[in-house]
């Protein structure tokens, strides 16, 4: 039995203050008190039981309650030892008994220290849960993607800034290098908005809860390291020219021609007008020729 009311501020401010804890703004913490936005979230991640579940900062476990009655087994990883040290009584073998299926793994620490060894050792979750505040959200994000691991669903509430960038469309201002990397691995939908009310403490910005769904054709390229290292210098800095920025990445501006005019893409354009797909194209060619060029270097 839960010894908390998750709707309500005062009732988790009390239950706080009796353990002697308090929330730290350095982890970005604020409980999702709004009732109906977390059982939409647990809705939208389509569980079913014994179906392999990661969450990123449960707190108290609000969303984690959620989960949990729908009978999957979840993998919390919590940065905050007093919340790690609450967490196991709430959802114990006697909770987890009334749930089939269920069951409630937590790993304290740093997720971005300790994400790696799980999967490592137990492979992928099929879905992914995080409420995560903004410089933690793309860390993490990025970090996954980067090391191969896509899930098939995953539901992130962010600050509403990150979610625009997530889901941003070439030529519009939000759109970024992280918004290719969001994009080339995931469909990716709005759910939710949620206010500044929807949360305790209330935090001065609005948040947007997110889907992500992993695309069944992922569109590959020749090198994905590649891919990356040079769609990160292409936005690197975003007045610059494709031409110029691609100068930088190479160290030559004839190679920088070279290859756009193979790809056939204006020097002049700046990265945030290509697509998805356009991006991964000149990837490909600039993998061929770069690495040639380096081989007749040496």
């Amino acid at each position: 039995m839960l010894l908390v009311d998750y709707n309500s501020p005062t009732s988790l401010k009390n239950f706080l203050d009796d353990k002697n804890m308090s929330m730290q703004k350095k982890f970005g913490q604020n409980f999702l008190i709004n009732s109906s936005a977390r059982q939409k979230l647990a809705d939208v991640l389509d569980l079913s039981p014994g179906m392999k579940v990661w969450e990123v900062g449960p707190g108290l476990g609000a969303l984690t309650h959620e989960i949990l009655q729908k009978g999957a087994r979840l993998t919390a990883f919590e940065i905050d030892k007093g919340f790690c040290s609450i967490l196991p009584t709430f959802f114990d073998s006697e909770y987890l008994s009334q749930t089939s299926g269920a069951a409630f793994n937590l790993i304290p620490g740093d997720v971005l220290k300790t994400w790696k060894d799980e999967f490592k050792k137990n492979g992928a979750p099929e879905r992914f849960f995080a409420n995560l505040p903004y410089n933690v959200a793309t860390a993490i994000i990025v970090d996954m993607i980067s090391e191969g691991l896509r899930f098939d669903k995953a539901v992130i509430t962010v600050q509403k800034e990150v979610a625009m960038r997530m889901t941003a469309k070439p030529g519009n201002q939000n759109y970024s290098s992280f918004s290719v990397l969001c994009q080339w691995a995931y469909d990716i939908s709005n759910v939710i908005d949620l206010s500044g009310g929807s949360f305790w403490p209330r935090p001065n910005v609005d948040s947007r809860a997110v889907k992500f769904v992993k695309k069944e054709n992922f569109p590959r390229c020749k090198n994905d390291k590649y891919f990356m290292e040079m769609l990160r210098s292409l936005f690197l800095t975003r007045r610059k020219t494709i031409k110029n920025n691609l100068t930088q990445f190479y160290s030559n501006t004839d190679l920088a021609f070279t290859v756009l005019n193979k790809a056939n893409i204006n020097p002049q354009l700046r990265a945030e007008k290509l697509s998805v797909d356009e991006l991964l194209a000149l990837s490909d060619i600039s993998f061929e020729i770069h690495s040639q060029y380096l081989v007749e270097e040496k």
